[in-house]
């Protein structure tokens, strides 16, 4: 099995006196990163995108920050204590967990909805399916939606960064969606791409979550083929009603740099345990999550559809793995 238990879905169970034997298809190998190893490395290549927004947004992005993560191991230690079955809290999924859906709600988040979203995030999301490696939705998208439904206001109150004069701002998105293409004609690329905008914590700087990002490329965490084809077919998508009409739809690098796209497709779509295992399934996920993003952006009463199609998605993720199955080494194509 890999190491984060998801296996290959071809494992084959045996019982040898008494005790649950894991065969995997060959070759085997030995795997110097363990599923510790691997949670607490994503959770560091984030603190560029946290740096910023604590620099964005100040001491409201540091509480938001502690309290989720807080919250999350909390969470899933005293689920811990009364389960039947052994679960190590401190592996690192929980508090990237936390630290996930702490860049998924605004930085004036009171800690009651936060407490929910943990709550929600590891009871619901995660432990419900059997924990780690067989949770079906990504936890923290799962608790974001959960509380964008269940509290709307405090979920879109989003404050305007500390460093300029710290009053409640729509998003880039949002005012596209309440006002039209003319009312975003002064956001530029350039303050898009670096953060200078209303949002949750994780929708600030592209730049640093590309930062964080390029390491677990290096690391081979993640590969190219979901957040590319996820990106790109927002680009095309929303490039060619663009093409069509410039004076309703926004320019496609617009979609690019605003919201929640950038950590979305690196950090939660590229999710190991809910994310497809072949390369074909990589791709086709990606594009749907492209796809469903710009179809909810371009028509959708929601301004933002990261979240939405990334859930969806995961949704079709067994049958992606079904149809498209991860290749073992040594097999030879029939006819």
């Amino acid at each position: 099995m890999d190491a984060f238990g998801k296996g290959n879905h071809k494992e084959r169970e045996l019982i040898v006196e008494a005790k649950l034997l894991i065969m995997d298809s060959s070759p085997l190998g030995r795997m110097e990163d363990s599923t510790r190893k691997i949670m607490y490395t994503v959770c560091v290549t984030l603190i560029p995108a946290l740096l910023v927004s604590v620099w964005m947004f100040g001491w409201d992005a540091v509480r938001v920050l502690l309290l989720s993560c807080v919250f999350a191991v909390g969470c899933e230690a005293l689920i811990a204590r009364f389960s039947s079955h052994k679960i190590d809290f401190m592996d690192g999924s929980a508090l990237l967990t936390g630290i996930l859906l702490a860049m998924n709600v605004p930085s004036n988040a009171p800690w009651w909805m936060l407490l929910i979203g943990a709550l929600v995030a590891i009871g619901l999301g995660k432990q419900v399916f059997g924990g780690l490696g067989q949770n079906i939705f990504n936890p923290a998208l799962v608790a974001r939606v959960f509380l964008l439904i269940s509290f709307p206001v405090q979920m879109t109150s989003w404050p305007r960064a500390a460093a300029f004069d710290g009053t409640t701002s729509a998003t880039p998105l949002g005012i596209l969606k309440t006002e039209g293409v003319g009312a975003i004609q002064n956001i530029s690329v350039a303050k898009l791409a670096m953060g200078y905008v209303g949002g949750s914590l994780g929708e600030i700087s592209a730049v640093a979550i590309l930062l964080g990002a390029a390491y677990l490329f290096y690391k081979k965490y993640i590969t190219w083929e979901i957040p590319v084809m996820f990106i790109a077919t927002v680009f095309v998508f929303t490039g060619i009603f663009y093409v069509i009409n410039p004076a309703r739809y926004a320019n496609p690098l617009f979609h690019i740099f605003a919201g929640g796209l950038f950590l979305g497709a690196f950090y939660m779509a590229t999710d190991m345990v809910t994310s497809p295992l072949s390369k074909k399934g990589k791709i086709i996920f990606g594009i749907g999550c492209g796809f469903f993003t710009a179809l909810i952006r371009l028509f959708g009463s929601y301004p933002e559809g990261v979240s939405f199609a990334i859930l969806f998605m995961n949704a079709f993720v067994p049958l992606l793995d079904r149809y498209f199955p991860e290749k073992k080494f040594g097999m030879v194509k029939n006819g």
